[in-house]
């Protein structure tokens, strides 16, 4: 099935169509097509498109295929200390605390979705939430949410970085076709220094195991390196070679360490922040040559010792796409069908 959803908006609102429940807009593929899709459902506070990285065409622009959330709840448990929502979700009243939405709110939402909506999609439901939060609970995603998408053309993506995948392993066969697990893991040395609370790498690795011999597709981020400690390309290898040993995931996404300055005025340990030299359009980052230097070392070593191409960065610039000479145009990376 081909790839719908690597698609750049057009900030146009000659483009945008009401069609009362639903919202449609025109939009622009990063390799220059344009594709009329659904913008949001109702006010958007379920689903929406994820559309504020601007439209990438060259340069420091950020190339970021625009996919749909599934905004059913947010916050999460970890204190990873450079944790994006502690800026995203700062005034809330209790911060990035775990907090669900009713599910009779939910329901309308995806049922409309599921009834209108012909093009296939990926919803992500982890861009404002740790998807397996919930988990160990009966407001579990898996019991109230997932199970409206059997069938579906449509598939959700799970992105966390717990283990908590009993209920996972119990959905039907059926069922599993309409979900993608991604785990985003680092290097063990970066996750005990700043992941506080997260399950070792390796457990992560080990839970996306059981569930890849279960019949899900597993996709893998891993990010944000850092170049921590000096000796880091070694604990990067280490942990290719444990995901690799365990599994063949269908995609793997990079990223480096990068903060919004909300991030970081809201972070209580901002040790990270040290790596942060460059600015940016998407907040302080690694500088460039680094940061080049890192994403080859570790492609390289993926491809030639893993005979593994699956590959993509998230949120990084066009210059980095080229300079690595990778295709930015027809980018797949993890949010992506």
């Amino acid at each position: 099935m081909a790839s719908c959803n690597n698609y750049q908006t057009r900030l146009d609102a000659s483009l945008w169509q009401e069609d009362g429940f639903m919202t449609y807009q025109v939009y622009q593929t990063l390799d220059g097509k344009s594709k009329k899709l659904i913008s949001r459902v109702g006010d958007g506070r379920i689903i929406k498109r994820f559309d504020r990285t601007g439209t990438a065409v060259a340069g420091e622009d950020i190339v970021c295929p625009h996919f749909l959330e599934l905004k059913w709840g947010y916050g999460c448990p970890l204190q990873c200390a450079y944790c994006y929502l502690q800026g995203t979700l700062r005034f809330l009243p209790n911060k990035k605390a775990p907090n669900k939405r009713p599910v009779e709110d939910i329901e309308p939402a995806v049922k409309r979705f599921l009834d209108e909506v012909k093009r296939p999609e990926v919803l992500n439901s982890g861009e404002l939430a740790d998807s397996l939060m919930w988990e160990r609970s009966e407001d579990a995603l898996s019991k109230k949410i997932l199970p409206m998408f059997k069938g579906a053309k449509h598939r959700v993506l799970l992105v966390s970085k717990l283990d908590w995948i009993d209920n996972l392993l119990q959905l039907d066969e059926e069922l599993k076709k309409n979900v993608i697990a991604s785990f985003s893991i680092n290097s063990e040395a970066v996750a005990k220094r700043w992941e506080m609370g997260a399950p070792t790498p390796s457990r992560r690795v080990e839970a996306a195991g059981k569930l890849f011999d279960a019949g899900y597709e597993v996709r893998f981020r891993i990010d944000p390196i850092v170049a921590y400690p000096e000796e880091w390309l070694g604990g990067y290898t280490t942990l290719i070679d444990c995901v690799f040993k365990r599994l063949a995931p269908s995609r793997i996404t990079i990223g480096s360490l990068r903060g919004l300055q909300s991030t970081i005025n809201n972070s209580k340990d901002r040790t990270w922040t040290e790596y942060l030299a460059e600015r940016s359009k998407w907040g302080r980052r690694i500088p460039f040559a680094q940061r080049f230097d890192i994403f080859s070392s570790i492609l390289q070593y993926i491809q030639n010792e893993h005979n593994y191409n699956n590959l993509a960065l998230c949120k990084e610039p066009v210059s980095m796409w080229e300079a690595l000479g990778m295709d930015w145009k027809h980018c797949r990376c993890n949010c992506t069908w």
